[in-house]
């Protein structure tokens, strides 16, 4: 099949940066139990991550093709390589800001070279809303690997037991590596005789397209739900839930797998129904069982829970949420793109990048906050107001492409 190495490339170094990009959830866990360090600071990784993903996106995204996909992927593997070392002896809270650090300056390569090369590897709007479904879908078997891999290290004699895991992750990312490699490319990305400059000033101009701005706004308030959720599902299992270390953490892969299997899905079902139903019905969906399962949870004082066959009833309904908001990043996504000449893909995913890495901090740092001030049975509550507005926005967003009001 043509161009399968390159896919499959694709597939494992997204896979590889899922567990790492979102562990930042169990990241923080640990840190509050090992480095002592209350909510709200622990928050503060998600920035970390989320920013230097903005910022490194901003600066290179227009003039990637220029530098070469391959290349940029190869950088950003071999720096979160040795970020990762970096954690395994550094052990402290300042080294997880490190180690995010390099994470988020890899990622935003890693993400604005997937997402450009999926327009050269597809031909049609549907193929292409299909593909990103799928390798989005599989971007969060990565994460629900990562509530299974980090446990695994986790040793209650050893509290220091679980940094292990960077030197498994290390052998993955090496792996990755050399897989990609020795991958051929046998599509070329359009490249324009404009200087770096005129690259970069485009991807400013694309910002006052009416297309971009309910974009942004939309992938915005959707990062913002879907991190608060999953940055703080492993603290909320274990401060409201009670439940054990390796628990809280395994039980948050139910969110993610619903994620995965909701993407999956909407690859499949995006052929047949409108994008802009399939999310709206899972928006309101998603808001019903924020409103119907939340107010069943009390923060008790109740022993350790240590049992899966001890978990209440809302540690295996509410992460379900997953399986309806998973559809719609990678949709508005493939709309967006798919609205585009492919020229522009490269300069349109680092807006994607930025505003989704800001979305992802600005959620986290709010649930930190209202974790730590009001309760953890509380702070998901302040999900309902994105998820209203994003519902008005992709609206707008499905109509301004019915008008083909794109820059160009």
């Amino acid at each position: 099949m043509k161009n399968l190495g390159i896919k499959v490339a694709l597939f494992i170094n997204y896979f590889v940066f899922a567990i790492l990009l979102n562990s930042v959830g169990i990241v923080i866990k640990q840190a509050i139990d090992n480095y002592e360090v209350l909510e709200t600071r622990a928050s503060a990784l998600e920035a970390f991550k989320d920013l230097p993903i903005a910022i490194v996106s901003f600066l290179v995204a227009s003039f990637l093709p220029k530098i070469g996909y391959k290349k940029s992927m190869l950088f950003a593997l071999l720096l979160v390589f040795f970020g990762c070392f970096y954690m395994y002896y550094g052990n402290s809270f300042a080294s997880t800001k490190v180690l995010f650090l390099t994470i988020g300056i890899a990622f935003a390569l890693i993400k604005v070279s997937v997402y450009s090369m999926i327009g050269l590897l597809t031909k049609s709007t549907k193929e292409h809303s299909s593909f990103m479904s799928i390798i989005e879908g599989f971007f969060m078997i990565g994460i629900a690997s990562a509530y299974f891999i980090f446990p695994a290290f986790f040793d209650n004699k050893n509290p220091n037991a679980w940094l292990n895991v960077y030197l498994f992750l290390a052998g993955l990312i090496a792996l990755s590596f050399f897989i990609l490699l020795f991958s051929k490319i046998n599509v070329k990305p359009e490249i324009s005789n404009k200087t770096i400059t005129q690259d970069f000033m485009g991807m400013i101009k694309l910002i006052i397209s009416p297309l971009v701005i309910f974009f942004v706004l939309s992938a915005f308030l959707f990062v913002m739900v879907e991190q608060g959720i999953m940055t703080w599902l492993p603290t909320f299992n274990k401060k409201v839930l009670s439940l054990s270390d390796s628990l809280s953490v395994q039980m948050a892969s139910i969110l993610a797998i619903s994620l995965a299997v909701g993407r999956l899905l909407a690859g499949m079902i995006v052929k047949r129904i409108s994008w802009l139903v399939i999310t709206t019905i899972c928006i309101i969906i998603s808001m019903i069982i924020v409103v119907a399962i939340l107010p069943n949870i009390f923060e008790l004082k109740t022993t350790e829970i240590t049992s899966v066959t001890k978990i209440t009833f809302t540690g295996f309904i509410f992460p379900i949420i997953g399986l309806f908001i998973a559809p719609i990043y990678p949709l508005i996504n493939s709309v967006v793109l798919s609205a585009l000449p492919k020229q522009l893909h490269s300069a349109m995913t680092g807006l994607i990048v930025i505003f989704s890495a800001l979305g992802g901090t600005f959620g986290s740092r709010i649930i930190g906050y209202l974790f730590e001030h009001i309760g953890g049975h509380k702070a998901f509550y302040f999900m309902l107001i994105p998820m209203t507005i994003l519902i008005i926005s992709l609206i707008m967003l499905n109509k301004t492409i019915r008008k083909h009001e794109v820059i160009c």
